[in-house]
């Protein structure tokens, strides 16, 4: 039930992204739905080999490069997916910066009126 109500913030999340950042479209519920699930598999599966093959540069970035790492993951969802699209790499760095924001405040109030 959990992963459910996370999946469904997320999707929230990717929807009021693409309300404030012009660059990211999506074209419906079900789309952010998807998004969200993609995303996330993405996240479990890719993120981690790719941050472990990438630790040199990060350690030189001081880990910002992490955020270039997030913004591509954001970005190759958006190709995968029909009916997302983000527009250049400003727009997935912010997208992926806001999404992740508002999916933490949106877990943060939900765990807060579970409780």
């Amino acid at each position: 039930m959990g992963w459910i109500v996370k999946l469904l913030l997320n999707a929230l999340a990717v929807i009021l992204a693409a309300q404030v950042i012009t660059p990211i479209h999506v074209d419906g519920y079900g789309i952010a739905l998807l998004v969200a699930l993609v995303l996330g598999v993405i996240n479990t599966f890719i993120r981690p080999v790719l941050v472990f093959l990438t630790l040199p540069i990060s350690f030189v970035t001081f880990g910002l490069f992490v955020f270039v790492l997030n913004a591509f993951l954001f970005w190759l969802t958006s190709v995968l997916i029909n009916g997302f699209e983000v527009e250049g790499f400003i727009g997935a760095l912010l997208g992926s910066v806001l999404v992740s924001i508002i999916s933490w405040v949106l877990d943060g109030i939900w765990k807060g009126i579970r409780n």
